[in-house]
């Protein structure tokens, strides 16, 4: 089922800042706070956060909600209270009071509902910084004594940085999410989102049966939840008598905000002001399956071990006797989903009424006909795989039949089974005479290769990788219609840019994904070897400093490789403009640099192979939404077996200014190659300048060259980008302009190794030697003197977020 979250909470609140109306902190015992169209009741000190009401649509009722302040003068509601404020005939206002020791709101000349009553008269009410409102009672001086009542132990259906799951030992009190009933019903819904203390673990439930398991959460990371989803957050998980709970919270403040929604149809999804990201995907679960961390349920037994749910679109010819309803309007689509799932005659679904609540079940599908005209109906159709295809309505005959009647169809169905083979037979031989497929796309030797190569639970270019019991790669093949409707048919709004592969375009697929497509081009000079390549190594390379390979897709001639999406493009797209590198202060730049270090340390030490890029330079490095840098661009790698140190190849590939001197001129490689790449890139990062752009009349001198000049004279902070003079530590930069000089000595034995390279750079009592003249300084420039002042590129894939479309 595709994701529908709540977009109600998107459709209210405006603010009225420029009317000039005042807006209270904190409500006093005897205040009363009057909420309008134009007046908040509560803001927060920080003002964040605001307390107010909202109105759902085709709805009678008001609810209080607390609301994130976003930009363009809107609100996001992240918390609103369960029980509605009914509507009442003449004012809309509605009025929040502290009196005689209880909270209470109501409509005006409405009955009042009681959030919290006490005892006494010393409490306050007021909304924090955290976006907790809290009833407290007080002491003389105005200081809490104890929380009476505070929204974050009354949860919605989202969760946001200070709101806790689990269980509170001392109050008896549960905090779990609740989903809405439908996208436009606040009232609970089918789904809850729980902590479990025990397997230490998130689990998401449908009416109490456990649906789906995050897995264990290690070293702040779920089994089940893709890494990049997570990067961004700390988890905290408390466990002692008061209580045991799990939180979340920003690793880096600046970042924009997100949280956490459980959706009505059982999707946990990760919202911010930029989009939505699928966390987990309840709405695969069905009970035998255990895929991404789905969980077995009993099951009825029609539906042992196979079977999908599908939408789609289209009419009954003949409605007599086929259906049969279920009018109750707290069943959700979810309900009518495990319903039908539940019984065996049941073939299709959908909701009865407008506001996706109660249920509607066919029986029959003979006289259903897809048709995706605006009088079709949407329909939820269970679809059987191939164990039920001789059944496909999922019917369970009568067990009255006569034995005549049983021999009877057996003897049809030989038939028919026999006939099939036959035309699967003849139809076999006409294929192995044509060259082209009735579509009219061509089968090459090379595609076929690559479809085995899929399906193939071995990689013998990689000395066959262990069977995890997913067909061998771990990718996805995408159908070429996903990615037409997902590139909205390969638009120009959409392409990012064009390198050696091809053009690059942005994507999103139907589960709010935001994807990258890399498109072959049939002019490219490279082909199905590098595409090969990178489908073996991404797929099977797992390290957040390396850029995530989700798919491919093959449809005739097309070849296209499907990444993760990296908003923030490739690192040269800010190094390198005058503009942009502004953004990049020093902090931000070291980062950059310690990340790239330990991807390739990875690659080169810790990864299950041991794989030479070949190809690292600024515009392969890929930024994510928190700047951190991902290696991309795999098609030039090379696996090396543990016990070899270099190759010697014919075939020079990569680009000029940072390929290694052995290589460049005698075709040897090794992981030194890539120190020197690395040296180059982190000179690049310093300066915020391209290795050959430094030109003069006399003669023609790299930034390397220039670097070395400058590190014997003693001057080499002069190479410091001017952005971040300010923001830089001048020992770190020495530090790391003498390590890339280290990095980009002439012979690979004196350059030092990634992972002593890392050690210099961040530890300060590791002693540096003295590096040695690099070989394209001034001494060695007829190697470069040919250079244009534009990067050649010998023979490389296109960078994944590639360069501007407008030249610079």
């Amino acid at each position: 089922m595709a994701t529908n979250l709540p977009l109600l909470k998107f459709l209210f609140f405006l603010f009225f800042s420029s009317l000039g109306t005042s807006h209270a902190q904190y409500i006093k015992p005897g205040d009363t706070l009057i909420s309008s169209f134009t007046r908040r009741l509560l803001d927060s000190p920080n003002g964040r956060f605001n307390l107010d009401v909202m109105s759902v649509a085709k709805s009678n009722y008001t609810y209080l909600g607390v609301f994130l302040v976003l930009s363009n003068r809107t609100a996001q509601c992240i918390w609103h209270l369960r029980q509605g404020i009914p509507s009442a005939n003449g004012s809309d206002e509605v009025i929040l009071e502290n009196k005689d020791g209880a909270l209470r709101i109501r409509r005006q000349g409405g009955i009042p509902i009681t959030l919290c009553s006490f005892a006494t008269n010393k409490t306050i009410a007021t909304l924090l910084d955290s976006g907790n409102f809290v009833f407290n009672e007080v002491y003389s001086n105005g200081s809490t004594k104890r929380v009476l009542w505070q929204s974050f132990d009354h949860l919605d259906d989202q969760l946001i940085p200070g709101i806790k799951l689990g269980v509170n030992h001392k109050t008896g009190q549960n905090w779990s999410l609740t989903s809405w009933l439908t996208s436009d019903t606040p009232i609970p819904g089918a789904f809850t989102l729980e902590w479990d203390p025990k397997g230490h673990e998130l689990v998401i439930k449908h009416r109490g049966v456990v649906h789906w398991k995050s897995g264990v959460l290690r070293d702040n990371q779920f089994e089940n939840i893709s890494p990049h989803l997570t990067s961004m957050y700390d988890f905290n998980v408390v466990s002692n008598g008061d209580e045991e709970s799990f939180s979340l919270k920003y690793k880096n403040q600046s970042l924009p905000q997100t949280w956490w929604i459980l959706s009505p149809t059982g999707q946990l999804v990760e919202d911010s002001i930029n989009g939505k990201v699928l966390i987990a995907g309840e709405h695969n679960c069905y009970g035998y399956n255990t895929d991404g961390g789905c969980q077995r349920w009993n099951q009825p037994e029609c539906r042992h071990n196979d079977g999908t749910v599908d939408f789609k679109s289209g009419v009954f010819t003949d409605i007599e006797d086929h259906f049969y309803t279920t009018p109750n309007t707290n069943l959700s689509t979810s309900d009518c989903k495990v319903s039908c799932w539940n019984n065996c005659s049941c073939v299709a679904f959908y909701s009865l009424y407008e506001n996706a609540t109660g249920c509607k079940f066919w029986t029959n599908m003979t006289n259903f006909i897809l048709d995706d005209s605006s009088r079709s109906e949407r329909l939820y159709i269970i679809t059987p795989e191939t164990s039920n295809s001789a059944n496909p309505n999922n019917i369970t005959p009568k067990a009255s039949q006569s034995g005549k009647s049983k021999w009877i169809w057996i003897g049809i169905v030989i038939a028919i089974a026999f006939v099939t083979f036959s035309c699967i037979m003849c139809y076999c031989c006409l294929l192995r005479k044509r060259k082209v497929v009735l579509q009219g796309h061509n089968k090459t030797t090379e595609e076929i290769e690559l479809r085995n190569l899929m399906i193939s639970n071995r990689f013998d270019d990689v000395n066959e990788f262990p069977n995890d019991g997913k067909n061998g790669s771990d990718i996805t093949i995408f159908s070429y219609e996903c990615i037409k409707v997902a590139t909205n048919n390969f638009s120009l709004e959409n392409k990012l840019g064009e390198g050696g592969f091809g053009p690059v375009y942005m994507g999103t697929l139907l589960t709010s994904q935001q994807i990258a497509i890399k498109r072959l081009s049939r002019n490219s000079g490279q082909g199905i070897i590098e595409f090969k390549n990178e489908l073996i190594l991404i797929s099977k390379l797992q390290h957040m400093n390396l850029v995530k390979l989700l798919g491919c897709c093959i449809f005739g001639e097309e070849r296209m490789l499907v990444y993760e999406y990296m908003p923030n493009k490739s690192l040269d797209y800010f190094l390198f403009d005058s503009n942009q590198s502004k953004l990049l202060d020093w902090k931000k730049r070291f980062n950059i640099v310690e990340g790239i270090a330990q991807g390739l340390i990875y690659l080169h030490k810790y990864s299950r192979l041991k794989v030479i890029h070949r190809d690292l330079k600024a515009s392969n490095i890929l930024l994510d939404q928190s700047m951190n840098p991902k290696i991309s661009d795999f098609g030039m790698a090379r696996i090396f077996k543990q016990n070899e140190m270099e190759a010697n190849t014919n075939r020079i590939v990569g680009t000029y200014g940072y390929m290694s001197p052995e290589y460049a001129m005698e075709g040897v490689f090794s992981m030194k190659s890539d120190v020197y790449s690395f040296g180059v890139l982190m000179l690049e990062i310093v300066s915020g300048r391209k290795n050959n752009s430094f030109y003069d009349d006399k003669h023609a001198l790299n930034l390397v060259g220039y670097a070395w000049d400058l590190w014997q004279e003693g001057k080499g902070l002069e190479l410091v980008d001017p952005t971040i003079r300010e923001s830089c530590v001048e020992y770190q930069v020495l530090r790391c302009i003498h390590v890339g000089l280290l990095c980009v000595e002439d012979g690979a034995i004196d350059r030092p190794t990634m992972l002593d390279m890392l050690s210099m750079l961040t530890n300060e009592s590791t002693q540096l030697p003295l590096p040695k003249k690099p070989v394209f300084s001034i001494g060695r420039k007829s190697i470069v003197a040919n250079i244009p002042n534009k990067e050649p590129e010998v023979y490389t894939v296109n960078d994944l977020s590639i360069t501007d479309m407008d030249p610079r």
